[in-house]
């Protein structure tokens, strides 16, 4: 099968954890352990998320230029491009040590967006470390910054526009048949506008799980799925929870998930599987195997309904 990978940012970085280069490694050692062990059979493109990474680096600029006042900040779209190499380049060389035999590949990919998507005036995309409300108010008392709760504390949030077109498509198509891994499309894409034929940068962050979708749709993959914590759970967290063993776009719907977490997951699987070009699935990272055989995960099909463990 031509499989479409969305791997989730905990699966780079655990909440809460250290943002270091040493975390993000053992964690990209496991990602890298799971992916390979399908590679083989299957043709694999891999979309990471970035919103610790990016954020990590914003404060960065932010801390260098209280040294360097002279010094502008990098904007995003050239942060993102930058975790696109750093986190392309973990997984493709952990890959490699998995199974030095895989042909792997990290293109830098740039995503298109407008400059007119309403997500402008609403930012709710989460990137950086975690705070408590304490010091999240504090922050945005002394600086332009914005953040809202996210599970018990609170993160920064920043645009996330819908993403139009992918821009390096036929080079992602080029590696694929060439037999390569692809690790593409890293954080949603790098963000770009285009006016009269020429793109430029925009201020913001893509949801990856969105582009992933639009790039499974465009590459024609067979399935999608999105690595994350693990399944969908009707009513998480409360006392009559329960795991969705499959489910269809429309019993979907009848449930409401966070925007700045599950939300855009369930779009994007149930968007997928509307197209009629094959299934989506939503699990763990450390279940991938089992999700292909539909022993783990949430399978979301066409039909109706939805079934329970």
């Amino acid at each position: 099968m031509r499989i479409v990978l969305a791997l989730g940012g905990n699966a780079l970085l655990a909440r809460g954890q250290a943002l270091t280069a040493e975390n993000q490694r053992k964690n990209i050692i496991q990602s890298a352990a799971s992916i390979a062990a399908i590679a083989k059979e299957h043709e694999i493109v891999v979309v990471h998320g970035n919103g610790p990474q990016v954020g990590l680096l914003m404060e960065q600029n932010s801390a260098y230029q209280e040294y360097s006042p002279e010094t502008t900040p990098y904007p995003m779209d050239v942060l993102g491009s930058q975790t696109c190499g750093m986190v392309g380049y973990m997984l493709q060389q952990e890959l490699r040590n998995v199974d030095d035999s895989l042909a792997i590949a990290t293109l830098v990919t740039q995503t298109e967006v407008s400059k007119s998507d309403p997500a402008f005036a609403n930012p709710t995309k989460f990137v950086g470390p975690v705070y408590t409300a304490e010091r999240a108010e504090e922050v945005m008392a002394s600086s332009s910054m914005m953040f809202k709760p996210d599970g018990k504390y609170y993160r920064r949030v920043v645009p996330s526009p819908m993403p139009k077109d992918i821009i390096e498509l036929q080079q992602i198509e080029t590696l694929l048949q060439a037999g390569n891994l692809v690790i593409a499309c890293g954080g949603g894409g790098v963000p770009v506008s285009i006016e009269d034929g020429k793109s430029t940068g925009v201020e913001c962050v893509i949801d990856k799980d969105l582009t992933a979708e639009l790039l499974a749709e465009k590459l024609d993959a067979d399935l999608f799925i999105i690595l994350t914590d693990g399944s969908i759970y009707r009513n998480y967290g409360k006392e009559d929870q329960a795991e969705m063993k499959q489910a269809t776009p429309a019993g979907l719907s009848e449930f409401t998930f966070p925007a700045g977490s599950m939300g855009p997951k369930i779009d994007a699987v149930c968007k997928f599987v509307e197209t009629g070009r094959g299934n989506s699935a939503i699990g763990s990272l450390f279940d991938l195997d089992k999700i292909l055989k539909n022993e783990a995960g949430t399978l979301v099909t066409q039909g109706e309904g939805i079934i329970y463990y």
